[in-house]
């Protein structure tokens, strides 16, 4: 049974099924009518412990990210030069959005920027194409977009070891559904959350560096650019259910994200 399933205040959690309680650090309390059972209750009876990591203001939690050292080494080399922990959270950019497709082909669709030039007509305007990138690391994924001459970019600093470039948006996908997009305006956080085998939940959240930015360079129109990226997964959904579909090749060039990802379910 789920013991709490909302936001709440009370000094212990009690469980709606059969009355079981737990203290908040997530130890067994009490289970009526369990008098006299042998050996009850044991520290298997107490609620599962997950690894919870702080960085920068941010906390994240899974049920076992072994890679998640490797990732947080990642961002601090890239983005450690950001003050992050005094970006203003925005409750205005909060987005909730459930699709019909499965979440791995929602996560595809982000790993590559392949598709940029046939559905995001706005977005390709600000990005230079030819020169968008993807890097590889133990538990996930950075795509590097990079502005066009006259649209709006990072003031990188020389600690940067992006210095000189003219970066429009740092893109990370963290193993298996978060994605961390920084933009010059500051911090657009997605989670990805299956629902069931061909329905996901898509949930955004906004924390603003510098509100001058706000509506400008990659990040200006992320509603529109998300509704673009729902039509095609939800298509592509119906197409991989069709069945007439199989398998495809990967893009050596445009989609190694995609490929990184997919390893990473096989194993």
């Amino acid at each position: 049974m789920l013991v709490s399933t909302e936001a709440c205040s009370a000094s212990v959690l009690r469980c709606g099924y059969h009355g079981r309680t737990f203290g908040l650090d997530g130890c067994m309390r009490n289970m009526p009518e369990f008098e006299g059972v042998e050996g009850f209750p044991s520290s298997s009876d107490d609620l599962r412990e997950f690894d919870l990591k702080r960085w920068k203001g941010l906390l994240f939690a899974g049920n076992g990210p072994s890679r998640f050292a490797d990732c947080l080494a990642e961002l601090e080399c890239r983005v450690g030069w950001m003050p992050i922990e005094s970006f203003e959270h925005d409750p205005s950019r909060h987005r909730s959005y459930e699709i019909d497709a499965n979440w791995a082909l929602y996560v595809d669709n982000y790993l590559e920027g392949f598709h940029i030039p046939y559905v995001h007509g706005d977005l390709h305007e600000e990005l230079d194409y030819d020169s968008y990138r993807t890097e590889l690391f133990e538990g996930g994924v950075l795509q590097v977009g990079i502005a066009r001459d006259t649209e709006t970019c990072f003031d990188l600093p020389e600690s940067s070891p992006d210095h000189g470039q003219r970066i429009a948006a740092y893109y990370y996908w963290l193993y298996p559904g978060l994605m961390l997009n920084f933009y010059p305006w500051g911090l657009s956080v997605n989670l990805v959350i299956p629902i069931s085998v061909k329905r996901t939940r898509i949930v955004y959240y906004g924390f603003v560096w510098d509100r001058s930015k706000l509506g400008k360079g990659a990040g200006g129109d992320l509603d529109k650019v998300e509704e673009e990226d729902q039509g095609i997964v939800e298509a592509t959904q119906r197409g991989v259910m069709s069945g007439t579909y199989d398998r495809g090749r990967y893009s050596p060039k445009k989609e190694t994200g995609v490929h990184h990802f997919h390893r990473m379910l096989a194993s």
